[in-house]
């Protein structure tokens, strides 16, 4: 079993957080309140492998730089940070190549977190 199953990623505005991660990503989300606190939950395929998880609004949750750090796959790096950039997303750590394990770069989304992109090797 995979030591990861689920994560959530802080914001403070979800209209925007929404609309920053469909226009860079495509994602649908469903929403949700669960414990006082508004939820998006990112797309689940039970029967494809990895995890998923949700934007998530409520006092407990801070965007940030620090703590965590999650990776969201892509299959076209290069366009996904034109998509980001192209909404004012900074790119905190540029396309890079590591070999055997393919392309990341790290950028900042609408809500002030730092977020990973990886796309497989090619």
């Amino acid at each position: 079993m995979n030591a990861a199953v689920y994560f959530e990623i802080p914001v403070t505005d979800m209209p925007r957080a929404i609309a920053f991660y469909q226009a860079v990503f495509g994602y649908a989300f469903e929403l949700d309140t669960i414990h006082d606190c508004e939820m998006a939950f990112f797309p689940l395929e039970e029967q494809q492998g990895g995890i998923s998880g949700a934007l998530a609004k409520g006092s407990i949750y801070k965007p940030s730089h620090e703590g965590s750090l999650i990776y969201l796959q892509t299959d076209d790096l290069e366009a996904t940070l034109q998509r980001a950039t192209d909404l004012g997303a900074p790119i905190l750590f540029p396309l890079t190549h590591n070999p055997g394990w393919g392309y990341v770069a790290e950028i900042e989304d609408s809500e002030g977190n730092r977020i990973a992109l990886k796309q497989a090797e090619k």
